[in-house]
């Protein structure tokens, strides 16, 4: 079964704003002795390699601090991949058993990117938490104020797996023209997933990052499906935009890439994922059904696409099943 099919909803449908892939970097801890900060924000799932020790005792996939001796209590500070609301926490403890922290605390601060730790203004997100050996504890989080830098506590010491933090970006389009094409999907623009109705292989927001895929388990994919209709994935746009250009890129899925593919899109205000999931079967076509080909990227624009006006979401949908690397949408923003 696919780990996360046990997942909250945020941790399925939003962007992991400390991913990596986006750019987030650890920046500061009290301590990593035993492993490295950076390894916590590492977009791959932990591992335990049995037998494996480096210089300063047994290896593992994670940060880890050394056993306190004096109180006090260790953190690390990072900058997110993209400024964004935070929803909700993993703080995944996998792996770690005799040397997990007991418990853990969040802080945030909205400031510029190159700003010190001690230039930001941090506020508490979520207070004292226990935590439990060798699992992921999912968390919820009810702040809703913008946040670029965050600071983990864990109490005393210890070791945490993977630090994901889901939220929804914010991006300021106050910066950006409105005469010139932009990648109005790009999580670092504020695009993210509002739902899909299989995600069997693989994490779906993915498909709205940078670059093309690394391999076929950098992706979105469905099961094989065995009755009839067809398999789709919703996105909500940064902004809403006239669309000129889509990009649906098939790279490394061969024997699993969809036959066909289409695009539904709308103009929508005021409605929340699961009611837009709902009525997108409903939206007019921003592009018809088309053929698709293995491991290739496909471009969409000019003709291909029906003139529907500005739209804010689309839903791509992928005939009957399969794979999608990357889905890109561009077009001029309308503010």
């Amino acid at each position: 079964m696919n780990e996360q099919d046990d997942a909250p909803a945020f941790a399925r449908h939003l962007v992991n704003l400390a991913a990596s892939r986006l750019g987030a970097k650890t920046l500061m801890c009290s301590d990593d002795f035993f492993a490295p900060m950076e390894r916590m924000l590492q977009d791959s799932e932990p591992v335990f390699v049995p037998g494996k020790f480096d210089d300063h005792g047994k290896w593992m996939d994670g940060w880890e601090s050394r056993r306190r001796r004096g109180g006090g209590h260790d953190h690390v500070i990072l900058r997110l991949g993209t400024r964004g609301i935070i929803r909700g926490l993993d703080i995944d403890t996998r792996h770690f058993t005799g040397n997990y922290p007991p418990q853990a605390s969040l802080e945030a601060a909205d400031g510029p990117a190159s700003a010190g730790p001690d230039e930001l203004e941090w506020r508490e997100v979520l207070g004292v938490t226990d935590l439990e050996p060798d699992r992921h504890h999912y968390l919820e989080i009810s702040d809703g104020t913008p946040a670029t830098h965050l600071r983990l506590n864990i109490f005393p010491d210890g070791g945490v797996a993977r630090l994901r933090v889901y939220g929804e970006p914010l991006p300021d389009w106050s910066r950006m023209d409105e005469n010139t094409l932009a990648e109005l999907s790009a999580i670092t623009n504020g695009g993210r997933i509002a739902g899909f109705n299989n995600a069997h292989y693989g994490n779906p927001w993915v498909i709205l990052t940078e670059g093309r895929g690394v391999n076929m388990g950098d992706g979105w994919e469905t099961r094989r499906r065995r009755e009839p209709g067809n398999d789709w994935i919703l996105v909500r746009l940064g902004a809403p935009g006239l669309i000129e250009k889509i990009e649906v890129d098939t790279a490394h899925f061969k024997g699993n890439y969809p036959d066909r593919c289409s695009v539904q899109a709308a103009l929508v205000e005021g409605l929340d994922d699961a009611a837009l999931s709902e009525q997108a079967g409903d939206w007019p076509e921003l592009l018809s059904p088309s053929k698709l080909e293995m491991d290739r990227q496909h471009f969409f624009e000019g003709g291909s696409l029906n003139d529907i006006g500005a739209v804010n979401c689309l839903r791509l949908n992928i005939f009957p099943d399969g794979g999608v690397s990357r889905f890109r949408v561009f077009g001029k923003p309308r503010l």
